[in-house]
């Protein structure tokens, strides 16, 4: 098989469509075509459905994707470790949380910056799930993430401790108002998509205040979603500086939870296998240091 035909393989099946995919190569649609049905051609079998949505993949395209998104992988390691001659450059590109990303990440990314300015730093953001999916299949060279993580192709740094509050619309003042005038259901939960550890944190909160059956509504953004509770359109969980931080502060009420629900663990994650390029380690290096500053 032809490296360049899996990692068009992998992108059409990551964005969905021959279209979406001739972009993000830079390439003409054509290309892509071809290139896709060269592989299932010499598989000898189709790898995606055809329809008028786009492109979805069939059983074996769904077995194929991950030792295509590997052999990718691999392929851009060994190109970085032949480049990589100790000093930190060359591209990085880290994945973290939304809410570590709007208030822990500024400065720590800013002092790595100023220390290593050759490198091509990216920030991706999304659940904790996707996070770690993508480093294991490495699509990210490391992420912020909600801990604890246990697994054995990973290394896990200690990087923020964060106590989550739950946070409500200001006419509710107190836990025991919110519990007193709401449905008997709960009120609406406002959540990140499925993957998110805050999203689980807060589904066992509302199971011990007896609201298992609550709707749920799922925003993309923190804006949103503290817009959304100021507007007492439901409830939400997030970590205190986030929320203090926010400029909508005056506008939401925040609620004290047990250590049980509150204490979290944002943990810095990277594959234990392979190369760790300079950049990589350089940005370790800049986490080990700021450390006692920012996990306090």
């Amino acid at each position: 098989m032809e490296l360049s035909d899996l990692q068009t393989f992998a992108t059409v099946a990551r964005t969905g469509g021959i279209t979406r995919a001739a972009e993000e190569l830079n390439t003409v649609q054509s290309n892509v075509t071809q290139r896709v049905k060269a592989l299932e051609a010499e598989i000898g079998t189709a790898l995606f459905e055809r329809h008028s949505r786009g492109m979805t993949l069939t059983g074996a395209g769904k077995r194929l994707l991950p030792y295509a998104q590997r052999m990718a992988a691999l392929s851009r390691e060994a190109a970085l470790a032949a480049r990589d001659d100790g000093e930190p450059k060359g591209p990085l590109v880290i994945g973290s949380m939304e809410t570590t990303a709007a208030v822990r990440l500024p400065p720590l990314l800013a002092d790595f910056h100023r220390r290593f300015p050759a490198v091509r730093l990216s920030l991706r953001t999304a659940p904790t799930a996707d996070l770690v999916a993508a480093v294991l299949d490495g699509a990210l060279d490391g992420a912020f993430v909600a801990g604890p993580i246990a697994h054995a192709d990973l290394i896990v740094t200690s990087a923020f401790r964060e106590e989550l509050v739950l946070v409500s619309a200001r006419r509710w003042a107190s836990l025991a108002e919110l519990r007193a005038g709401t449905p008997e259901s709960g009120p609406t939960a406002l959540v990140f998509r499925t993957g998110c550890t805050y999203r689980q944190r807060l589904e066992q909160v509302f199971v011990e205040f007896g609201w298992p059956s609550a709707a749920r509504f799922e925003l993309g953004t923190l804006d949103g979603m503290i817009g959304c509770v100021a507007a007492d359109m439901g409830v939400t969980l997030l970590p205190r500086a986030v929320v203090e931080r926010s400029a909508m502060n005056g506008s939401i009420t925040i609620h004290a939870l047990s250590p049980a629900h509150a204490r979290v663990e944002t943990v810095f994650i990277h594959r234990s296998a392979g190369h760790q390029t300079s950049a990589l380690s350089g940005f370790a290096d800049c986490l080990k240091k700021d450390h006692d500053v920012i996990a306090a």
